[in-house]
């Protein structure tokens, strides 16, 4: 008899409630790339819930290979983009369904230009209805606490 040991990957229910931004950014370099947002929705936790939420996320993060926080190096991460037509969408390791990213036609031509995307994982909840001045403070808390993971997404 064999056994065969894979990660466990992201349940279903993680995957429904999951919230994505899309956005132009700006690399170091001074050349263009695409960003990712990726967070649980509110929905996700609750009295007693968001630790088991927190450690939902960190396992999907550990599925696409081991994001990083802001001070390593960002990893590459494994194929997990993919383009169809004008969507984009995200592939997490054992699980069936893809999660459909909001885009801009600009932004697909972006990801699909330079075959990559920084993803961006936030360990804390937010409403897939924040505006985006909700989500650059987000952004801005998230990173000064260290809850966000960074990982390079390619689509080849």
């Amino acid at each position: 008899m064999s056994v065969l040991l894979t990660p466990p990957g992201p349940e279903l229910r993680l995957l429904v409630s999951l919230a994505a931004w899309t956005w132009p950014g700006t690399r170091p370099d001074g050349r263009k790339i695409a960003h990712i947002l990726i967070t649980h929705t509110p929905a996700l936790t609750g009295s007693g819930i968001a630790e088991t939420a927190e450690a939902r996320m960190r396992r999907l993060s550990a599925g696409l290979g081991g994001l990083a926080s802001a001070r390593e190096v960002v990893p590459e991460l494994e194929r997990c983009l993919q383009i169809v037509g004008d969507q984009v969408l995200v592939r997490f390791p054992g699980v069936g369904r893809r999660l459909r990213l909001p885009t801009r036609r600009s932004w697909t031509e972006l990801v699909a230009r330079n075959g990559e995307a920084i993803l961006l994982l936030g360990l804390d909840p937010l409403p897939q209805s924040a505006a985006a001045t909700q989500v650059d403070a987000y952004l801005d808390a998230e990173l000064a606490a260290g809850r966000l993971l960074f990982g390079r997404a390619r689509t080849r």
